[in-house]
Order: structure tokens, then C-alpha cells, then sequence
């Protein structure tokens, strides 16, 4: 049996989305930018996923800019913000300790450049306390930068409730909204940001597209200079074919969020009490206030690239955490933040899972973890000395 359950890190591409993406390719191939009929073609198909876009997200469409995905989007909102906050004396950056990374290297970047950053705690269940975020912003704070849902823990964050406390206080706000556009329900008033990120390829659109809202009258300084393209904010020439694929991809989603969210809860539930009843392990994150189809485990006595390897060969494609970090044999800052040591956050397991996912293959996922667990720990010299009492557990 082969399943797929790393929708988080990627998702494949609708049948519907590829057929508009080749189809514009095909079809719309002027540039934008030119003044004949076929480049004002191409502008029309432009502006026509713009208005779309736009009225999922409850923006105008002059507040929709296209990026390369969510990392520059991100980037771009952040550094705007910081720049702009810093002719106005304001050099406080305010976000949570738990953030993706294309929001941490930007504020570590801009840390060196003389700002203060703050990465506020989150609780055990990863979820950041509005209290502490009111409490931590001041007169000379630019921005707050808090993730809509974690990449990591599925957590969702009370961005509604931050985004009010910032307009409140006159202080930016921006939100990382790309695991959760075409999941939950996301609309730029109800969250009053300033700036918002998303990427098309995790809702089933392709790679290498994405968006940056950003409310009108907000700073917006441009990244890539050489052209007049997305109102003088990001230059070079749009790749329409794949702006409109996700524009495609993000309708698709959202018509049918209602009956995929409920079902993957299912899904995800049957998962959960499932990986439960191994020994010694623990679900990260909230269960409740979590992405309907993210579930994270940490297993006691285990490593998880080792886990990882083992459910491959089991025809099972899974991740310990955020796909950008695969690389690194440091623990995850996420489960770290949220109070896992780390000998047990090692031991981390993400799935998650996407429409096409069933019953039977989140019982085989259930098996398959079970057995790669216990023969992992059979052959792990610390769940002996566990076993024996020469270490205390911990989950």
C-alpha cells in the first residue's frame, strides 16, 4: 500500500488546476506588460485571478500582490514593516518562538541590523497567550508577526484576537497564513492584518507561486527591482499560467472545505486515539484547536529519521516536522518550544493527511507505526536502559 500523509509539506496537483495551468500556457502566452491584444489578453486573465483571489480573502483586489510563494511573501511583509516602523523610531519586532522559519531568519536577519526582536513563549499545547502578546508590545513597536496554524504542530494560533489588539494599538500585524488558506476559513477583516502570506502548492496549486496581501495604506517595500510588474512592488514578468492554476486550485479548496474539514477530522481523530495507545508517546499540540488534518507524535526511546526510513519502506510517505528543516539533525525549535526535551522531540512523527486519504489507510498508518515503534525501541539501547529502570521516562 502506498499513502501519501505530508500534505503539509506539499500537496499534489488538482486535475483541475493542471488543466488551467497548461491551458493559459497554451492559450493566454503574451506578456502582461505588452501593449497588443494578446499581451492585453494576458492582463485580463491577470486581473481576473486578482478579483477572484481577492474576494475569497475579503481584500480588494489592489491589496493582492504575486510572489513566489509564501518565504517571499513573508520576507517582503516583514522587512517592510521593520524599515518603515524604523524612520518612525520604532524598532521592535514582536513574534512567537514557534514561527516558520522564513519569519525567524528575517527577524534574526533584521536583529543584526540593530532591531529588537521578541519571540514570545507558547504553552504546552503551542498556542501563544494573547496576554503576552499585549503585554510585550510598547510605543516603539513596528510589527507583530504571529502564524495563522503551525507547519509543525497544526496549532491555530488566536489571530483574530491579536489582529484586534494590534489595530488597536496602531502596530502592524502580520500572519503566515500559508498552512491554513484553503483549510480553514481565512478572511482579511475578520483578522484585521496588515499583511498576509500564502503559498498555492499547499492547497493543490503548483510550486513556485504564491501571494502577499497587503491592506491598502500598509508600507510595502519591493525586494526585486527592474520593472513596473504587481504596482511597482515586485518586478519581473508574472508567470500567469501558474497564478492562474492556483487561482483554480484556491476556488476548488474553498468550495469544498466545508465536507473535506469534516471528513479529515475524522480522519484525524481515528489517528489520534489510534497512535495513542503506543506506550509512552504523546500528541503535540492542542487536539481541538488544530488544523483538521495535521497530527504530530513524539515517541519515547526512538529517533525519527529512523521512523521515517522504516515507514518508507512500509510505502508510507510521512516527515518529523517542517519540510524545510528535513536536513537538519537539530531538534525542532517547535516541539522544543512547547517543552519537549530533547532526546524525546527526536522521536517526532508528522502525518498529514489530504481529501484523498481513507479509513483503511489510516489503519494501515496505525499498524505500520505501531510495528516500526516497537521494533525501533527493541533495538534501542536507551529504551533497555528505560525498560530497566536506569532512566526515568518522560511521556
Amino acid at each position: 500500500m502506498y499513502i501519501y500523509a505530508d500534505h503539509a509539506a506539499t500537496t499534489k496537483l488538482s486535475e483541475r488546476a493542471a488543466k488551467v495551468y497548461l491551458q493559459t500556457a497554451q492559450e493566454v502566452y503574451g506578456n502582461p506588460s505588452s501593449l497588443h491584444s494578446t499581451g492585453q489578453r494576458a492582463q485580463e486573465v491577470l486581473t481576473e485571478c486578482r478579483e477572484q483571489i481577492a474576494a475569497i480573502l475579503g481584500a480588494s483586489p489592489r491589496e493582492i500582490y504575486f510572489t513566489s510563494g509564501g518565504s517571499e511573501s513573508d520576507n517582503q511583509a516583514i522587512l517592510s514593516a521593520a524599515y518603515a516602523g524604523a524612520k518612525k523610531g520604532k524598532r521592535k519586532l514582536i513574534s512567537t518562538a514557534i514561527e516558520h522559519h522564513a519569519v525567524l531568519h528575517t527577524l534574526k536577519k533584521l536583529q543584526k541590523e540593530g532591531f529588537e526582536v521578541v519571540l514570545l513563549p507558547v504553552g504546552t499545547n503551542g498556542i501563544v497567550d494573547v496576554k503576552d502578546v499585549e503585554a510585550a508590545i510598547d510605543d516603539s513597536t513596528a510589527l507583530v508577526s504571529v502564524m495563522f496554524a503551525n507547519n509543525e504542530i497544526g496549532t491555530l494560533q488566536p489571530v483574530a484576537e491579536i489582529g484586534a489588539l494590534c489595530r488597536k494599538r496602531g502596530v502592524l500585524f502580520h500572519t503566515d497564513a500559508v498552512q491554513a488558506v484553503g483549510h480553514v476559513p481565512v478572511n482579511v477583516k475578520e483578522l484585521s492584518c496588515d499583511y498576509l502570506a500564502l503559498s498555492a502548492h499547499k492547497f493543490s496549486g503548483p510550486k513556485g507561486v504564491g501571494v502577499l496581501y497587503c491592506r491598502t495604506g500598509a508600507p510595502l517595500t519591493s525586494l526585486i527591482e527592474g520593472g513596473a510588474q504587481e504596482k511597482h512592488k515586485r518586478a519581473g514578468t508574472e508567470d500567469l499560467p501558474a497564478i492562474a492554476a492556483m487561482t483554480e486550485a484556491l476556488k476548488e479548496s474553498v468550495a469544498d472545505m466545508g465536507a473535506t474539514s469534516v471528513m479529515l477530522r475524522h480522519l484525524q481523530d481515528r489517528l489520534i486515539d489510534g497512535l495513542s495507545k503506543i506506550p509512552h508517546c504523546a500528541l503535540n499540540g492542542d487536539r481541538e484547536k488544530r488544523l483538521p488534518s495535521n497530527v504530530s507524535f513524539c515517541f519515547e526511546g526512538i529517533e525519527g529519521e529512523s521512523l521515517l526510513l522504516l515507514l518508507d519502506e512500509k510505502g508510507i510517505c510521512a516527515s518529523s516536522g517542517s519540510a524545510c528543516t528535513s536536513g537538519s539533525l537539530d531538534p525542532s525549535h517547535v516541539l522544543l518550544a512547547i517543552g519537549r526535551v530533547h532526546d524525546v522531540a527526536h522521536g517526532s512523527l508528522r502525518l498529514t493527511l489530504g481529501a484523498e486519504n481513507t479509513e483503511e489507510e489510516v489503519d494501515y498508518l496505525i499498524q505500520s507505526v505501531e510495528e516500526v515503534v516497537a521494533y525501533l525501541r527493541g533495538m534501542s539501547p536507551v529504551w533497555r536502559d528505560l525498560q530497566e529502570g536506569k532512566r526515568q521516562y518522560i511521556l
